[in-house]
């Protein structure tokens, strides 16, 4: 599996590879546009073409966007349906202009705690959303947009693994071998999902195969957690430093998934060093997974820097 960490893309599409490969990733997650806002800018149609043609260079070969925290796919109030599905398009429309090899989203919020409905909604959403994109008219280069479970907290959709096989069972055939799903370690464990042992990644990959496909587990955040397992709260802690710890990360490293799967850090904390750490660690935990000899790739002596989280 490949490691690597959501980074950005604030000075520009080269600098943000240069970046990425000064800490080493092997894969990175960017935001093609704001986060925080509906709209984004024009994009830079060149420099993202030059970001698609050099990654490999700079040694990133698997690229992912995150969508902004505002889609709510779940919507059932019209206006923000419609906004939600139009800035679903265009993340997409953005994530096939860096060539990126999926989009991760968030799937919203339902408001009535009808799970069944909601998975309707956001399946007809993901739709709508990828028909305004010209899916047809460019299948071969449209990234697969994987579903990202939740915290769990209020009416979020995405607690559990049951959330995701819904919108899969509700979404069209056609719509269908577009979509994959992107495991949140911290969310999944502070929602009361079990990622502590080799036994408990069997069972999760288990149940997401069983309720969405074979393979559809394309990609992961690994972020440990600040509050305890069942808790709802959603504050990221670097790696072995949270409630998870050393031991979950090394069973996600063991998990039955195939290797081109990613690993993103999305850490708090002070560029580069967040990265730089976070990362090096995960790839200490993968040598012990494949059996090296366990000299250089032993955690002990691992320094454990702490930054503030708010």
């Amino acid at each position: 599996m490949r490691i690597g960490a959501h980074i950005s893309m604030a000075q520009g599409p080269l600098a943000a590879l240069a970046y990425a490969r000064d800490v080493g990733c092997e894969c990175v997650q960017v935001f093609a546009k704001s986060p925080r806002r509906w709209v984004g800018k024009t994009p830079d149609v060149e420099a993202s073409r030059a970001f698609a043609q050099h990654r490999a260079e700079y040694g990133v070969h698997a690229v992912f966007t995150h969508t902004a925290y505002l889609i709510n796919l779940a919507a059932v109030e019209p206006d923000a349906r419609s906004r939600s599905i139009k800035a679903l398009a265009d993340e997409i429309d953005r994530a096939r202009l860096l060539a990126a090899d999926a989009v991760i989203t968030h799937l919203g919020t339902d408001p009535y705690g009808d799970r069944g409905s909601a998975a309707s909604r956001i399946a007809s959403a993901i739709e709508a959303a990828f028909a305004e994109a010209s899916v047809e008219a460019d299948r071969a280069r449209t990234p697969r947009l994987l579903l990202e479970n939740t915290a769990g907290a209020g009416g979020t959709y995405g607690r559990d693994v049951a959330d995701l096989a819904a919108v899969f069972s509700a979404a069209s055939p056609e719509v269908r071998p577009l979509l994959g799903v992107c495991i949140d370690t911290c969310h999944a464990h502070v929602a009361g999902i079990d990622v502590s042992s080799p036994d408990a990644w069997r069972a999760l990959v288990a149940a997401v195969e069983s309720g969405c496909g074979e393979g559809v587990i394309r990609a992961l955040h690994a972020n440990d957690a600040m509050y305890p397992f069942g808790s709802k709260r959603d504050r990221h802690a670097w790696i072995g430093d949270g409630t998870i710890g050393y031991q979950g990360f090394s069973a996600m490293l063991g998990a039955p998934l195939d290797e081109d799967v990613c690993i993103l850090t999305e850490m708090p904390g002070e560029v580069p060093i967040k990265d730089m750490e976070n990362i090096g660690r995960l790839k200490r935990l993968r040598t012990d997974a494949k059996g090296a000899p366990s000299g250089s790739a032993k955690l002990d002596g691992c320094p454990h820097t702490r930054v503030p989280l708010a």
